[in-house]
C-alpha cells in the first residue's frame, strides 16, 4: 500500500467519529484527497430492503455496483473479513491520504484519542505497548513516550499529520 494512513484509536464513546470528520475538513481545505475507512466490528447494512441493489445481493449477486454521476457504492459478498490492506489496495488508490477509524489491533500507525472526561487508561499504552501509536491526541496533559497533541487545534492536528504522511 503506497497510500499513508493513519488510524484513529480509542474506546467507544470518546469521539473518534467527530475527530476523523473535522480532520476531513480540514485536510480537504488544504487541497488533499481524503480517504476514509471506519472499522464495524458489527453487521452494517447499506443496502436498503426493496432496493434494486438490494434486490440484485439477495438473487446471490456477489458484487453489486451502484453508481450515479456523484457517487458510488459497492457491496461485495466476503466468506471472511478481508485484511485492512486488501481494502486499502482495492478502494483507496486515489487518494492523498487515508484516515480510518478502529483497527486498533492493526499495525497501522495509530493517533490515540483521549479525554478527560473518559478517563480510561490508554488503549496503546496500557498491558500492550503498541509499537505503532505515533502520538495521542488529548484535552489534558499527560506522561506519555510519544507527541501529546491537543485534541481541541484540528490545525496542529492537520499539520502533524502532513509533516508525517504528506511531505
Amino acid at each position: 500500500m503506497s497510500v499513508p494512513v493513519v488510524s484513529f484509536v480509542a474506546k467507544s464513546g470518546t469521539g473518534k467519529t467527530t475527530l476523523v470528520e473535522k480532520l476531513i475538513r480540514e485536510m480537504k481545505s488544504r487541497g488533499h484527497k481524503v480517504g476514509a475507512l471506519k472499522h464495524d466490528a458489527h453487521r452494517f447494512e447499506i443496502d436498503h430492503e426493496g432496493k434494486d441493489s438490494w434486490r440484485f445481493t439477495q438473487a446471490g449477486a456477489d458484487t453489486t455496483v451502484v453508481t450515479s454521476p456523484e457517487k458510488m457504492a459497492m457491496v461485495k459478498r466476503y466468506t471472511a473479513e478481508p485484511t485492512i490492506e486488501e481494502t486499502l489496495d482495492a478502494c483507496f488508490a486515489d487518494v492523498d491520504i487515508v484516515l480510518t477509524e478502529g483497527f486498533k489491533r492493526s499495525s497501522l500507525p495509530k493517533i490515540e484519542i483521549h479525554r478527560s472526561e473518559c478517563r480510561r487508561d490508554l488503549l496503546c499504552r496500557g498491558e500492550y505497548l503498541d509499537p505503532a501509536l505515533i502520538a495521542v491526541a488529548s484535552d489534558e496533559p499527560l506522561q506519555i513516550d510519544v507527541p501529546l497533541l491537543n485534541l481541541d487545534d484540528i490545525a496542529a492536528l492537520a499539520d502533524f499529520i502532513e509533516a508525517r504522511f504528506l511531505r
